[in-house]
C-alpha cells in the first residue's frame, strides 16, 4: 500500500465497506498493558496500564510482568472500548502484538486476543512490535491534520531493545539498513543510569539531568563499526571504567558530577546514532527521516533531528510523546492497514520473542 493509498483509505474507507472498519488493538510485549480502538484510521482511544513493580529491581522482571498483564488486560480493554464509545459487537477485527518481546508477556495479550476474536467470530491480525513503532507516524486523532512521511522514508528506531535504521518503502515493505550488533541505545542508557545509582527506567532520569549539565564535560569511547550498524557495548564499558577510576579518587564523584555525566553520556549516544543516520541519508539520497521508539522521547536526540531540519538538510517526523513508548495505538494503525489488505492470521499462529521487522 502506497502513501497515497493509505491517506485515501483513511479518508474514504466508508465508501468501500458497509460499516466503519473498527480495530481493537492490544499491546503486551514488555511491561505495559495497552489497548486502543481505531476506526477508519482515526484513533478513538488509547489506554495503557504501567507496571511500577519493576522499579525496585532495576529492570523488568519477566514473571512479574506477565502476572501484571493478566491482572490488567481485562480492565484496560474494557476502558479502551468505553472511551471509544464502541461495543464489542461493532469490532471488525482484533490486532495484537505477536512479537518481538518477552514471551510470557506476549502470551497474555495474544491469548486474550485469540479468545475474543474467536468469540466474536472476527479476524485476528498479527502485528509486529517494531513495525508498529515505525507506523506510529500514521496515527491520526480526531480533528487532527498532519502529513505522514512519504514513501520511501528513513526511520531511526531506537528503544531499550532495538537500535535500527530502516528504509520504509511501504507499510509492509521495510528494509533494515543497519542495526546494533550488541546492546541497544536504550539499554545502554538504562545500565549507565543504574551504575550511577539513579534508578530505573534510566531514560527519563538521564534526560532530566542532562538538561542541566555540560555535554562536553567528559568524553567516552565511541565504536568504529563499518557500514550502518551500531554498537553500544564499548561505550557502556568505557562509562563504567571511567566511573570506577574516578570513584577511587573521589567517592562523591558521581553525586558532584551527575548532571555533566548525564549530558556527556547523552551526547555520546546521540552522536553515535546521528553519525550513522547521516551516512544512511547520504547513501540512499532519502531526506525524509523519521524517529521512533522509546528513546525518541529523549530531548537531546529530538534536538539533533531538529538541527538537521533547521539546516534545511532533512524533513523530519518526530512522534508525539504518547506514541514513543509501547502503546496499542501503533498496533491499531498497523492492524488497520492490514485489514484493508485482508492480511489476517490463523488462530493457531504462535507468538515470537525475537525477530527483526
Amino acid at each position: 500500500m502506497t502513501e497515497k493509498e493509505i491517506c485515501s483509505n483513511q479518508e474514504h474507507t466508508a465508501q468501500f465497506y458497509d460499516k466503519p472498519v473498527t480495530i481493537l488493538a492490544i499491546e503486551s510485549s514488555c511491561d505495559d498493558t495497552s489497548a486502543a480502538v481505531i476506526q477508519d484510521g482515526i484513533l478513538l482511544s488509547n489506554v495503557t496500564a504501567n507496571q511500577d513493580v519493576h522499579e525496585s529491581y532495576g529492570g523488568v522482571v519477566p514473571e512479574l510482568a506477565s502476572r501484571a498483564h493478566q491482572q490488567n488486560i481485562v480492565p484496560v480493554v474494557d476502558q479502551a472500548l468505553k472511551r471509544a464509545g464502541i461495543k464489542k459487537e461493532e469490532l471488525s477485527a482484533i490486532a495484537v502484538t505477536f512479537g518481538p518481546g518477552l514471551m510470557g508477556s506476549l502470551l497474555v495479550g495474544v491469548s486474550f486476543a485469540k479468545g475474543m476474536a474467536t468469540a466474536l467470530n472476527i479476524p485476528l491480525i498479527e502485528a509486529n512490535h517494531l513495525q508498529g513503532h515505525i507506523l506510529a507516524h500514521f496515527i491520526r486523532e480526531r480533528d487532527e491534520t498532519k502529513t505522514p512521511p512519504p514513501f520511501p522514508f528513513l526511520c531511526l528506531l531506537v528503544s531499550g531493545g532495538n537500535s535500527q535504521i530502516a528504509k520504509v518503502n511501504a507499510y509492509n515493505d521495510i528494509e533494515i539498513l543497519g542495526q546494533t550488533i550488541d546492546d541497544a541505545a536504550g539499554e545502554a542508557i538504562d545500565k549507565c543510569s543504574k551504575v550511577m545509582g539513579l534508578g530505573y527506567p534510566g531514560g527519563p532520569i538521564i534526560d532530566k539531568l542532562a538538561r542541566k549539565g555540560n555535554p562536553n564535560a567528559f568524553s567516552f569511547s565511541k565504536p568504529n563499526i563499518t557500514g550502518l550498524d551500531y554498537s553500544f557495548s564499548g561505550l557502556k564499558t568505557s562509562f563504567l571504567y571511567f566511573l570506577r577510576d574516578q570513584m577511587k579518587l573521589d567517592a562523591q564523584f558521581i553525586e558532584k558530577n551527575k548532571e555533566d555525566l548525564a549530558a556527556s553520556l547523552e551526547k555520546a549516544i546521540c552522536d553515535i546514532l546521528m553519525k550513522k543516520l547521516r551516512l544512511a541519508v547520504k547513501q540512499t539520497g532519502i531526506t525524509h527521516v523519521a524517529l521512533s521508539g522509546g528513546v525518541s522521547a529523549n530531548t537531546g536526540l529530538r534536538n539533533a533531528f531538529k538541527a538537521q531540519e533547521a539546516a534545511k538538510q532533512w524533513t523530519i517526523y518526530i512522534p508525539k510523546f504518547s506514541y514513543t513508548t509501547d502503546n496499542a495505538a501503533m498496533i491499531g494503525i498497523t492492524g488497520y492497514f492490514k485489514y484493508i489488505d485482508k492480511d489476517f492470521c490463523a488462530i493457531d499462529k504462535p507468538a515470537f520473542s525475537r525477530t527483526t521487522i
